[in-house]
């Protein structure tokens, strides 16, 4: 069961999953499946796992969506594995709805969470190939075989740097701290970025404030459905691709393009689809255009998207010159004792539950931990 966490000495688990958000429960829930007991309450098991989760409640990322995106506006979301969802109406923020759902599964499931716990690095407890790892959180350490890293990309914006930047006397945010719409009212904004979240918060704000649109490529619209059966295959398989080289996977519209969704449909009726070049400076109360004119704007939102956020993950040295990881599947290429899920082609929420599963799969012959003379735990 879900469980307040607590310091103390070390503690043992086979696995240790990294983040209860979609990625992380699907783990927990194959985890369970497949024989794995709890390490909280049958902590000396042949195989156990627990799930780390830093924030207070079941919920993830979710629990940080603004308000007004709704689950009429919000991309798919798929049911957690062996648990449907319930009809809710479209109306009800995605922020409150998810949560509701993820906690449900939670109390359904039963699963070894402990919460909230912040995860800040991962180590080898040796030289040897297929030794422990060590889990260190601000309420204490963990040995494990393995872990399913779950942590998504929301707590790890990507804001870029601009000259001028920290002369801009009015308001920066990233689409991170966005909340609603009415804060704008009456302002000059501009929205940086061209990715779905741009587009979604361009379309609100428009609604109440002159809106000024900038990206640093042409955006790219398509004509006609997406057809998740036939391109949403082609599309996975080209992130997979991309990852199992070890390279850095773009945003999902950087594979897709954007579609003609009901907010920008909307957005372009409102003529707020006027998409302008990247400013190359900021000065203290605007923008300096690519054309060398200056525009007065009294708030910059930068929707410039996430990268997955790995930081616990540095000490193993898991990334290549090019900063990308290799895989394999779920699996780290050179180091097999670490799986991440929700992690370039399982980032949406059907491929988060087969990441889970196949991360589970690869593991299911380990068994529990010895630490070794070499560890520096005790």
């Amino acid at each position: 069961m879900t469980t307040s966490s607590t310091t103390g000495p070390l503690r043992r688990a086979t696995v240790v999953v990294i983040g209860a958000g979609q990625a992380g429960l699907s783990a927990g829930y194959h985890l369970s499946r497949r024989g794995f007991a709890s390490a909280l309450a049958e902590p000396d098991a042949d195989r156990s796992f627990v799930v780390l989760d830093a924030e207070d409640r079941p919920g993830g990322a979710w629990l940080h969506r603004w308000e007004s995106l709704t689950m009429a506006t919000v991309n798919g979301i798929f049911d957690l594995p062996g648990f449907r969802r319930t009809p809710v109406d479209p109306s009800v923020p995605a922020r409150r709805a998810v949560p509701a759902y993820f906690a449900a599964f939670e109390h359904q499931m039963q699963l070894p969470i402990l919460r909230p716990v912040r995860v800040d690095s991962v180590t080898r407890a040796d030289d040897e190939p297929d030794g422990d790892l060590l889990v260190d959180t601000d309420s204490g350490t963990w040995a494990a075989r393995a872990i399913i890293n779950a942590t998504g990309t929301w707590t790890n914006p990507t804001v870029p740097t601009y000259p001028g930047q920290e002369s801009f006397t009015g308001r920066q945010l990233h689409t991170q701290h966005y909340t609603s719409l009415e804060e704008f009212a009456g302002q000059r904004v501009a929205v940086v970025g061209g990715g779905i979240s741009a587009l979604q918060q361009l379309e609100e704000i428009s609604r109440v404030a002159e809106v000024l649109w900038y990206t640093r490529r042409e955006p790219v619209f398509r004509d006609g459905e997406f057809d998740p059966e036939v391109e949403g295959r082609e599309v996975i398989a080209r992130v997979t691709a991309d990852t199992e080289a070890g390279n850095l996977t773009g945003s999902v519209v950087s594979y897709t393009g954007l579609l003609w969704t009901p907010y920008a449909l909307a957005a372009k009726e409102r003529g707020a689809l006027a998409r302008r070049p990247m400013f190359t400076r900021i000065e203290p109360l605007g923008v300096r255009e690519a054309d060398g004119t200056f525009t007065p704007v009294d708030t910059i939102l930068w929707a410039t998207g996430f990268r997955a956020a790995l930081g616990h993950l540095d000490p193993l040295a898991l990334r290549n010159a090019r900063r990308g990881i290799e895989m394999a599947g779920t699996q780290v290429a050179d180091e097999p004792r670490v799986h991440l899920v929700g992690f370039g082609p399982s980032q949406s929420t059907i491929g988060a539950n087969r990441a889970g599963r196949d991360a589970v799969r690869a593991l299911s012959r380990l068994r529990a931990p010895a630490l070794g003379a070499g560890s520096r735990a005790s």
